[in-house]
């Protein structure tokens, strides 16, 4: 006998995790006591299915409601349709695939590749040999990536912090400081930038929204409080006046592009309140208004001298100064004369 006296049930783990499932979802709220009434079994039994169930993917989370743990599901299962995919779709995912060498050694590479399984083993299998030859044909083209392998236990946590919206406390390993500093933050999401992953996030202690490189985390600590991400944010907007990822107050920039590689500039779209014209003489103005200094310099140091920054002049300055210290790298002032000496 189990439970309030109910006999056990004679049906598989399978079936009974089944049941479980089905009463999660059916209710907004319940407790093990309660799936243990209803299923027949101990409560500790009820435990490892709950396990199981979340290790299996469902997105499995616990509240209190009148001094009693109870679980639901963050979202209802039951409710979403199949899904279904046309040969043009499948090709375009076969290409994204390709493009994914970012995130090796993460948990997402992993989940993709549990993605494509699936796809390819409800295809016909000359179907699916196509798909996987246009994925391996598709080349990444990927300069200074990151391995992202010795982060994937602290990314699998962000992950999860990210999917049931619990508060983290990371240890992060700033530039030019000794020691890793905890942060308490609500993940809102994580950004790619240039063959990088952030996370991105309200930093509790600094009441403000923070860009954390993820290989700079050294330590990942998963808390039992859970936040709202604010009505209406959206990482565009929170990074609208931003060149890249760094949030810093924005400046009014003005660049000439040589003649040369104007068409380079005028095709694409470097910043959302960009302004482009061309001169007679071939050259090219782009200005925007944006903050991130160390962005905006290390992108125009790329183009040499193609490109001359003509405001703001404080920040023409540091870019005159960094250029001249990496002139004398490469042609360093002579050595002067030794003065008297000779022989008789």
């Amino acid at each position: 006998m189990t439970g309030k006296g109910r006999p056990a049930r004679k049906y598989s783990q399978a079936g009974r995790v089944h049941d479980v499932i089905r009463l999660i979802e059916a209710r907004h709220g319940i407790s093990v006591a309660e799936l243990a009434e209803e299923t027949g079994v101990n409560k500790r039994t009820i435990h490892r299915d709950l396990v199981a169930i979340q290790e299996a993917g469902y997105p499995l989370i616990s509240d209190w409601q009148d001094g009693e743990k109870v679980y639901r599901f963050l979202t209802r299962f039951k409710d979403v349709p199949p899904i279904s995919f046309t040969l043009q779709e499948l090709m375009t995912l076969s290409l994204l695939r390709s493009q994914l060498d970012l995130l090796k050694g993460t948990p997402f590479m992993e989940d993709m590749q549990g993605v494509f399984r699936k796809v390819n083993s409800v295809l016909p299998p000359r179907l699916a040999a196509h798909m996987e030859r246009i994925a391996e044909v598709s080349l990444p083209l990927l300069q200074g990536k990151r391995d992202y392998s010795r982060c994937a236990e602290y990314l699998q946590q962000i992950r999860n912090a990210l999917l049931y919206q619990q508060t983290v406390v990371i240890s992060y390993h700033s530039p030019g400081r000794p020691e890793a500093v905890a942060y308490r933050v609500d993940p809102y999401t994580l950004l790619f930038q240039k063959g990088g992953i952030y996370l991105l996030g309200y930093a509790q202690e600094r009441e403000a929204l923070r860009t954390f490189a993820v290989e700079r985390i050294c330590g990942v600590e998963p808390l039992k409080e859970r936040f709202e991400i604010p009505e209406g944010f959206h990482p565009g907007s929170a990074l609208g006046e931003a060149f890249g990822i760094v949030a810093e107050p924005p400046m009014d920039v003005v660049i000439r592009f040589s003649a040369s590689i104007a068409h380079a500039i005028r095709d694409r779209v470097w910043h959302s309140s960009q302004k482009i014209e061309v001169q007679q003489d071939g050259t090219l103005l782009l200005s925007f208004h944006a903050g991130g200094k160390m962005e905006i310099l290390a992108w125009l140091l790329s183009y040499g001298a193609h490109a001359e920054l003509l405001q703001p002049a404080h920040l023409r300055e540091e870019l005159a100064a960094m250029v001249q210290a990496t002139a004398q790298i490469y042609h360093p002032p002579p050595c002067p004369s030794p003065s008297g000496g000779g022989y008789a």
